[in-house]
């Protein structure tokens, strides 16, 4: 088969492809083509307490709801949050600090491979680390880390509680945020809830990931310091869970 309109279509494609290349030398490739980057790679001065209320700005600006805490108060706020929620599961990753949710009531819930989609739907809540927060976009952005955990966790439960140490996850832009993230780890840039509009222009939240996201900025003088193990609890499977130390501990992959 062949000769369709389709046909015609990537021929026409490609032949505008290789007229655009006909001056390209045949050995070059595009890391020998500087790229200029005389673009602002922040907007002002700010000192890093200005810049994570900038941060905090923007995200209540997206609708997020912004909440502040030290090491000291971290897991009697999410212990509130989530009870306030009316959460009685939540799920976790695997490096998720312990004493985060210490003081919760929820029962934790241990994303495994094996977990289907309906398993996860039905935690009533997620809490999660972060990789690095943007003040002046108001974003979030998660890499599939052990404190992040799978992607899918962060887009299926409608509630998702963020941590972000400040100031130390805290960039100021875009390029500065681009300039410490690894390219080749799965990114999730979060703005927001999940919101969505047709063409009558009725916002939908919920429809793409969690209706309601809370960010919990952690104030803390240990620059990005992760903690250890999930906790008790079980997988989605439902099997009780141990506190995921050692060699006990089920491997870890990004979906």
């Amino acid at each position: 088969m062949g000769g369709g309109p389709a046909d015609g279509g990537r021929d026409r494609v490609l032949a505008r492809v290789r007229r655009a290349l006909a001056d390209v030398p045949r050995g070059e490739r595009p890391s020998d083509v500087p790229v200029e980057r005389s673009y602002l790679r922040t907007h002002g001065r700010r000192t890093a307490e200005e810049t994570v209320a900038l941060l905090a700005q923007n995200l209540t600006d997206y609708r997020a709801v912004v909440h502040r805490t030290t090491e000291d108060g971290i897991g009697d706020l999410l212990a509130v949050l989530l009870a306030r929620r009316g959460s009685t599961s939540v799920l976790v990753p695997p490096a998720l600090p312990p004493h985060w949710l210490a003081a919760a009531d929820p029962v934790r819930v241990h994303d495994l491979a094996a977990c289907t989609t309906r398993q996860l739907d039905a935690a009533d809540s997620v809490v999660t680390g972060c990789a690095l927060a943007i003040a002046e976009t108001g974003t979030i952005v998660l890499d599939g880390g052990p404190e992040h955990g799978r992607r899918r966790i962060t887009l299926v439960p409608d509630h998702h509680i963020c941590v972000v140490r400040v100031p130390g996850q805290v960039v100021a832009s875009v390029p500065e945020a681009l300039e410490r993230l690894d390219p080749r780890r799965p990114l999730t840039w979060i703005s927001g809830p999940s919101a969505t509009s047709d063409i009558e222009l009725d916002r939908v939240e919920g429809v793409h990931g969690p209706r309601t996201l809370e960010v919990v900025l952690l104030k803390t003088g240990r620059d990005g310091e992760a903690g250890g193990g999930g906790g008790d609890g079980h997988d989605c499977g439902g099997r009780d869970g141990d506190d995921w130390g050692g060699r006990d501990r089920p491997p870890y992959a990004n979906v």
